[in-house]
């Protein structure tokens, strides 16, 4: 696969995602024991697994549309890759980190988020870091 098609393939992945996050029926409320936070607009789980909130789903959104325009160029796909790779990687952690694992009330990045940033971390990063083409093949 190119890292051009990898752009587009995880910019409409997370355009999926933000569509869990808003269609009712799909977002389920908060489990028992999740933290409370600040932002709560939109909080829950989505699929019933992933929790949720409408900034967290605004995130979702920006990676989703960077993504599919990204996917224009074998550059602006690298560069997409590398970012979703680092920024990815960097929630995982956090989502690992009481207090961190709600960005302090704003985003929560615990629980089954954990290990699907961890495997959204791991494609963005073999695409943007691994994976080598040339982009005269890929134009």
């Amino acid at each position: 696969m190119s890292t051009r098609r990898f752009a587009l393939i995880w910019g409409i992945l997370f355009l999926v995602i933000v569509a869990s996050g808003f269609i009712p029926g799909m977002l389920q409320p908060p489990h028992p024991g999740d933290p409370e936070l600040a932002m709560d607009s939109m909080y829950g789980r989505a699929l019933d697994l992933f929790p949720v909130n409408l900034l967290h789903n605004l995130v979702h959104l920006i990676f989703g549309i960077w993504g599919i325009m990204a996917s224009r160029s074998y550059g602006a796909a690298k560069a997409y890759a590398r970012v979703v790779a680092v920024v990815y990687a960097l929630f995982a952690i956090m989502g690992l980190i009481p207090g961190l694992n709600t960005t302090f009330g704003l985003v929560p990045l615990f629980s089954h988020d954990v290990w699907l940033h961890v495997l959204l971390a791991a494609g963005a990063a073999y695409f943007g870091f691994v994976h080598r083409e040339t982009e005269a093949r890929n134009a």
